[in-house]
């Protein structure tokens, strides 16, 4: 080949990436942030009310675990499937917040949550095959199905039945072709939280039509009314059911990258396999101070479930009396999900004119899926003072659309 062809061929450097890499969708979370960013790099005060990321520092008994791990030496690689301490750990955690027995050899250690939703959705899902997702729901589940060539089927959280999932909906859109159910509870985007009753019928329709189901329980600790459930509970669940739960959100471990997955035995290999291929591992002296944390934290844990709910509490206060938007009181999670299509604006249209007119940064119902057009996400992992600040700006900035 000539010089010259091959200048022009590296110059097309897109023909080389493979097309499943153009499913792949980002978070629009983070695209608020950088254009906050860039408001702020011109002097201008944003409130962030965008990233969903509690605003609590790690409990200094979790951050002291890994420090003394990295002074002991403990830096080198281990097991794939995770460190025996921390999968005991998650044992014991399940018994005590599910009543599920686990064996250790029914967990796999990962680097953050979100290893967990694409490892196992690359080890379930072929082409042609059909999932079940919440819809709006977090941005991970649709790009991921997509990335590996399954069809992702949005299951649609409504307003009027609080953002849960209607069982009745959930048979109506099942073929002969799906083979998964995602699930979330509580909720990202809506602060939804499923009830018993709710799951226990999402259990017999996954066990009349052969589904496996993936839960997402990261926020499973940040609770207001009554306890968190899992679908895991349910007899003959724990055979088809991958549960996903992480440390980012219960004890305030974002940057530390620290989850796991609960499954069948027989899955749990595979998914290690997985691990092996993709991570290695797990960072050691992490998991270490993960093990530390769900063992010796429930106070930190209720604390800031109890600094969310005097903050939620506000909101409800703050936001019902705005005309012309509507909200569903949150049982779960750090959000808001407010109806906002009185205002004649689209989600991003109004995202857009509350960052640049109000200052306030906060996510069109959009960046969860289409259902959430018509709504926006507020997170409440600020201080009250911020909160209360954001609130101010965001009457004034509607009240004069509304004028």
């Amino acid at each position: 080949m000539k010089s010259i062809e091959k200048v022009e061929k590296f110059a097309q450097l897109n023909d080389f990436v493979a097309d499943r890499v153009y499913h792949l969708s980002g978070e629009g979370a983070f695209e608020v942030l950088a254009q906050a960013r860039k408001l702020e790099k011109l002097g201008k005060k944003i409130i962030h009310l965008e990233i969903g990321e509690p605003d609590f520092e790690t409990p200094e008994r979790v951050k002291n675990k890994a420090i003394q791990a990295i002074q002991a030496g403990h830096t080198h690689y281990v097991p794939s499937s995770g460190l025996d301490d921390l999968k005991e750990a998650v044992t014991t955690y399940m018994k005590k917040t599910r009543g599920v027995n686990v064996d250790p050899e029914e967990v796999v250690i990962t680097p953050g949550a979100k290893p967990v939703i694409f490892l196992t959705f690359l080890m379930l899902l072929q082409p042609g095959d059909e999932v079940i997702y919440p819809n709006p729901g977090f941005p991970a589940y649709r790009s991921i199905i997509d990335f590996a060539g399954a069809k992702a089927v949005p299951l649609p959280l409504l307003e009027e039945n609080e953002f849960r999932v209607d069982t009745n909906e959930l048979k109506s859109l099942i073929t002969s072709k799906t083979k998964m159910l995602v699930l979330n509870s509580p909720h990202n985007p809506t602060g939804s939280r499923l009830l018993a009753e709710d799951l226990e019928a999402i259990a017999h329709v996954a066990i009349d039509e052969d589904l496996m189901v993936f839960t997402d329980e990261v926020y499973s600790e940040i609770v207001y009314d009554g306890d968190h459930v899992s679908i895991l509970q349910y007899p003959g669940m724990k055979e088809r059911t991958v549960l996903l739960d992480a440390f980012s959100k219960t004890f305030a471990m974002t940057g530390w990258r620290l989850g796991y997955a609960v499954l069948p035995r027989e899955l749990a290999g595979y998914l290690s396999l997985l691990v092996t291929n993709s991570n290695s591992c797990t960072c050691t002296f992490t998991q270490m101070a993960g093990a530390e944390a769900l063992l010796f934290e429930r106070n930190s844990v209720q604390n800031m479930t109890n600094e969310f709910r005097r903050r939620r509490d506000f909101l409800f206060d703050r936001i019902s009396k705005i005309e012309g938007v509507q909200i569903v009181k949150p049982n779960g999670a750090f959000y808001y999900f407010p109806n906002i299509k009185s205002f004649g604006l689209t989600s991003r249209e109004m995202a857009a004119y509350l960052l640049q007119e109000a200052g306030v940064a906060l996510l069109p119902g959009t960046c969860f899926g289409e259902q959430g057009e018509g709504y926006l996400r507020i997170s409440f992992s600020n201080s009250m003072e911020n909160i209360s600040e954001a609130m101010d700006r965001i009457e004034l900035a509607l009240k004069r659309l509304k004028a």
